[in-house]
């Protein structure tokens, strides 16, 4: 089965996707494209699947850089791929202005933010958890593509396939951790069943990026959750018993 990669004209002319799982070499509870380096996949076939999404972004499979995500608003400034052996940088952010370096992102529900200043020729890319969104990682991303040259008034980011908010059930103390923040919050939230709220990380991207001042942002449209033939999801694999869960990929390179 070949890939398959999802794209989004406003990031155009830039090579980049929002991989899903199908097209893979993992099977079982990890079946198709799992990416993920921390799951309890065979190594060797996460390899594989990387070196496949290498391949389609037109890098070496070393050029394809990953972090040691953390649910942090850390950011990593790259000036290259990651010398051989050296340890993985810690962050849920990345941004670099050298080409053929490919960003790639790990998520499975989070949202995979993918940011483009085509005049600058600066990009960044997000993992954008409720944790590392409210701590402020998709402001910082933008803050260190400035760094490097670019302007937000022309970033165009767009967030990937994840969970939506029908399918993202939270609890009292959830809720309030956002009230503490901001009351305004509020209006990402609606009411639940037995108590609970249905809460909308998408929105919560969306104003975010939009207040920071970015030139566009939007989102695919692809809930990770209701979709098991395409998506890998860490809620649906809660709900279903499973012992682990697979890892999407999104990657944007220059």
């Amino acid at each position: 089965m070949t890939l398959e990669i999802l794209t989004a004209d406003t990031l155009s002319p830039l090579r980049h996707g929002f991989f899903t799982r199908r097209g893979g070499a993992s099977s079982g509870i990890f079946a198709g494209l799992n990416c993920g380096v921390g799951s309890s996949d065979q190594s060797a076939t996460v390899r594989m699947n990387r070196a496949r999404v290498a391949e389609a972004m037109e890098v070496a499979p070393q050029a394809l850089v990953t972090i040691r995500q953390t649910h942090s608003p850390d950011v990593v400034t790259l000036s290259g791929p990651a010398e051989p052996g050296a340890p993985c940088p810690e962050g849920d952010a990345m941004v670099t202005a050298t080409p053929g370096v490919a960003l790639g992102i790990l998520t499975a529900d989070c949202q995979p933010v993918l940011f483009a200043d085509t005049e600058a020729r600066v990009i960044g890319a997000a993992h954008a958890g409720w944790r590392g969104a409210l701590d402020g990682v998709l402001e910082n991303t933008l803050d260190a593509m400035e760094h490097l040259g670019a302007s937000r008034a022309r970033i165009r980011a767009v967030i990937g396939p994840c969970i939506s908010q029908r399918a993202y059930e939270v609890g009292q103390e959830f809720l309030e951790t956002f009230l503490d923040e901001d009351p305004a919050h509020g209006r990402f939230f609606i009411n639940g069943v037995a108590g609970k709220y249905q809460f909308d990380l998408v929105g919560f991207g969306l104003a975010r990026l939009r207040g920071a001042g970015v030139a566009e942002a939007q989102w695919t449209g692809h809930c990770t959750y209701d979709d098991p033939a395409r998506f890998y999801s860490y809620r649906r694999s809660v709900h279903d018993g499973q012992a682990d869960y697979g890892r999407l990929i999104s990657v944007i390179r220059l």
